[in-house]
């Protein structure tokens, strides 16, 4: 059997998984988990993916709502991983459409497993929650839970036109919290005014913004102000969502926030604790299987673009094993390009006509790429190679 044949077999596959595939996503979409507390959402895939024949592990890396799913060939082959994630954002839902990432790898992965003992090779449906705060995916990379891998692939709901090959920024959050000492507002000399020394470290960021770098942005929020206007607080804090163009750069930036914070609390006299989230890296996506991806989805008849080099994207942890392994995590599109990530406008498409499209389209296109990378050895060589010129040495040896 060549190729196209294979392809139309794994496209049969997904139409005939569609009614579950869709359900998954919008029962997940129903029941919206923030990072590392989606239950729900773990139980839901598990259950799918062992009803489909795949040997599943959960608590995988220590973290109670990661699995890791696998069904593997009678004869050795290439390990193909397509990542599930299923954290909604706090106070918005499925607003980034992690609901439909969780049913495409999913389909992708129940597809492409039901032609393993025929083909050989390994595919994994791997869970990785907390996309969206700390990076699970980080903390499974550092407990080898992706070792066994060879080539990881996603698929991620975006606005505007389906593209492949959008890179990412390095990605951090920096906590800061303040304590001073409480007084009768009538008075405020006999106090440390907290909120002061929060006030004071934005402050101080937007006085340092002259030395950012290209792609450096920093967003803020207080998290803790005070209770009652009469009293001084004693005790405020903020975080802070630092954005860079690599890794080296976004360690500049975090020191930068770090003297900020701790020079207001000097100005001040309040102590500070300031700490550090698990850094997001940049992302490297290999280009060869971009490539075929594109081919894959427009062959479906989806419009796919190449994403503007220079273009301000966001962060995701996936970028982190994209160090170590090819990777690819392209966009589908679900909604025009006005509609904003991050959005109630964004989630109700997470859940919509086109979503549900997206999502069967999307389980396809990964599923065929797969495919193409355990068909074709030539092809294997040519991501290796592509991996080896994209990624700078230097973080193959380095520990994330």
């Amino acid at each position: 059997m060549d190729a196209n044949a294979y392809k139309s077999k794994l496209k049969e596959a997904v139409d005939g998984l569609a009614g579950g595939i869709l359900k998954l996503s919008h029962e997940i979409h129903d029941h919206p988990e923030c990072g590392f507390e989606e239950y729900f959402a773990s139980a839901q895939l598990t259950e799918l993916l062992r009803g489909q024949g795949f040997a599943v592990e959960t608590g995988t890396a220590g973290l109670p709502t990661a699995f890791t799913a696998v069904k593997r060939g009678r004869k050795p082959g290439p390990s193909i991983a397509f990542l599930a994630e299923y954290d909604a954002l706090e106070g918005l839902g499925h607003g980034c459409g992690h609901n439909m990432i969780a049913a495409m790898a999913a389909g992708a992965g129940t597809a492409l497993g039901g032609l393993t003992d025929e083909l050989g090779g390994a595919v994994y449906v791997i869970g990785t929650p907390g996309e969206e705060t700390k990076g699970g995916k980080i903390e499974m990379l550092a407990k080898g839970a992706f070792a066994d891998l060879d080539y990881v692939l996603m698929c991620h709901p975006t606005s505007g036109p389906s593209m492949v090959m959008r890179s990412a920024r390095a990605c951090t959050t920096v906590y800061a919290g303040f304590t001073g000492r409480s007084a009768h507002s009538s008075v405020p000399a006999t106090g440390i005014n907290a909120l002061t020394a929060v006030r004071a470290a934005f402050a101080n960021v937007d006085l340092m913004h002259p030395t950012f770098q290209f792609q450096d942005t920093i967003n803020g929020i207080i998290r803790e102000g005070g209770t009652a206007n009469n009293v001084i607080p004693e005790r405020a804090s903020c975080e802070f969502c630092l954005r860079s163009r690599t890794l080296g750069n976004l360690e500049r930036l975090v020191d930068i926030v770090k003297r900020c914070a701790e020079a207001a609390a000097l100005l001040t006299g309040a102590r500070a604790e300031v700490s550090v989230d698990p850094l997001f890296s940049e992302r490297y996506p290999n280009i060869p299987m971009g490539e075929a991806f594109k081919r894959n989805l427009e062959s479906l008849g989806e419009p796919v673009a190449y994403a503007d080099p220079m273009g301000a994207y966001g962060s995701s942890d996936v970028s982190n094993l994209s160090l170590y392994m090819p990777v690819i995590h392209e966009y589908i599109s679900i909604a025009p390009p006005e509609v904003n990530g991050h959005s109630a406008e964004f989630m109700e498409a997470a859940a919509s006509p086109a979503g549900d499209r997206a999502c069967l389209l999307g389980a396809k296109a990964l599923a065929m790429t797969g495919l193409d990378i355990l068909l074709d050895a030539a092809f294997r060589e040519e991501i290796r190679e592509a991996f080896e010129k994209q990624v700078p040495e230097i973080y193959r040896k380095r520990s994330l």
